[in-house]
């Protein structure tokens, strides 16, 4: 049993962000072929298939990230609340993009959850530096990402406004 609880904490921190993520594609399954499809799209916009390995790498890899932060800082204390705070908020953000662009269609307001989700994922990069390096650089190809992401939410946005 205790082999077990050694890992448990490294699985669980690894595994949480993908919750979201799996919650989120059943929007996305529903949206994708009627509203999705029926968007303007700019050239470089990556294909579908493209999306779920690539947020599945990024959740594993900051959850990885948030575990050692939580590890390093001793666990759940005065010390983490605002590394894994800050993680938290821009994961709750990043959970609700999904929801907000493809169940609403709000495809303003859903470039200004992403700018606010890169904004808080920076915050937490930054926060996570001086505690454990590895942890921060697990953060820099999701912020490459948000970055990428908010510029192609821009465009859709942009080119489709008058869309329902």
């Amino acid at each position: 049993m205790e082999a077990v609880s050694a890992w448990a904490p490294a699985v669980g921190f690894t595994l949480l962000p993908h919750a979201g993520g799996i919650l989120g594609s059943r929007i996305t399954k529903k949206e994708i072929p009627l509203w999705y499809q029926s968007l303007q799209k700019p050239s470089w916009c990556p294909p579908n298939w493209v999306f779920a390995p690539i947020w599945g790498t990024l959740y594993t890899s900051m959850g990885y990230g948030s575990y050692l932060v939580w590890k390093e800082l001793g666990g759940f204390n005065e010390k983490s609340i605002i590394p894994l705070g800050l993680y938290a908020g821009q994961l709750a953000l990043n959970w609700a993009w999904t929801p907000v662009f493809f169940g609403a269609h709000k495809m303003g307001w859903g470039l200004v959850t992403l700018l606010l989700t890169t904004g808080t994922a920076t915050a937490t990069a930054a926060s996570w530096y001086n505690i454990n390096k590895t942890a921060a650089y697990l953060m820099v190809p999701y912020l490459a990402w948000l970055t990428m992401a908010s510029a192609l939410n821009y465009r859709i946005w942009k080119d489709n406004r008058n869309k329902k």
